[in-house]
């Protein structure tokens, strides 16, 4: 198995336990399930430099990446930056995170806020929503196209955004549908953990002009944005850059004041 089937079989296991715990009825009625949430893909198109700013402890490629910072800091500090949103890890087993990150995160700033986890069930979506999530990934290499449009239409519903990370050409067809809101091109091949801004470029003119477009993976430049900026991409998805240093937040405002409008 590699390390992207490792983790969808651990998940499994995982969602069987956490629905034995808190049913979804429990989930429905917490605080955050009915506020008004913030659009991601709304604030992508009007901005001019389209920083999606990552939380991330570790990574299965990187291993610890930074395991100190407090995420309540590194929530404000993003949101003083002036980034678009906020990527928040909740798998605890290979990235070292949580749904408290999440709902700390979301008490900590008004920035759109991301689910990033390895969804394979609407309990997951149900789980994002009640904890103060803005918007989920699907990731289209672990999932059919059945699953892509009823995890989509359910998470609609609940007036989320949908970011659907492809990594090829045979996920991208798959996955276009009128329920997904972002179209995100990780640069990192998942089997390999390669990353080359190749596959955001090679992807870019398959992916419809309806869709916001996001490259995910191996942004560590300025230059890497203004690179791929004629390809059609608004938004970009930075973690580790931002996470290895001490202050993530003043790393962000350093970053995005290198990048001309």
């Amino acid at each position: 198995m590699n390390i992207l089937d490792k983790i969808v079989f651990d998940k499994k296991k995982e969602v069987v336990l956490r629905k034995s715990i808190i049913p979804m009825s429990q989930l429905e009625s917490s605080v955050l399930f009915d506020r008004d949430t913030f659009s991601l893909s709304d604030r992508l198109r009007q901005s001019t430099y389209g920083i999606i700013a990552e939380h991330k402890r570790r990574s299965p490629s990187k291993s610890i990446i930074n395991q100190d910072l407090n995420i309540q800091d590194v929530a404000s500090g993003y949101e003083d930056a002036g980034v678009c949103g906020m990527s928040v890890l909740t798998d605890g087993k290979y990235f070292g995170g949580s749904l408290d990150d999440l709902i700390v995160a979301r008490a900590s700033c008004n920035l759109p806020l991301l689910r990033k986890e390895f969804i394979i069930d609407d309990y997951q979506i149900i789980e994002a929503k009640a904890y103060g999530a803005d918007v989920i990934l699907l990731i289209a290499a672990i999932l059919t196209r059945t699953e892509i449009k009823q995890f989509s239409e359910l998470a609609k519903s609940l007036n989320l955004n949908v970011l659907l990370e492809v990594h090829n050409e045979e996920e991208l067809h798959k996955s276009i549908m009128p329920s997904i809101d972002m179209l995100g091109v990780n640069n990192r091949d998942l089997k390999t953990f390669t990353v080359s801004l190749e596959t955001s470029k090679l992807l870019s003119d398959k992916i419809p002009d309806e869709f916001v477009k996001v490259s995910e993976s191996g942004i560590s430049s300025v230059a890497a944005i203004k690179e791929l900026r004629p390809y059609g991409y608004k938004g970009f998805l930075i973690g580790e850059n931002f996470m290895k240093t001490d202050n993530p937040g003043q790393e962000a405002t350093n970053f995005i004041k290198q990048i001309e409008p």
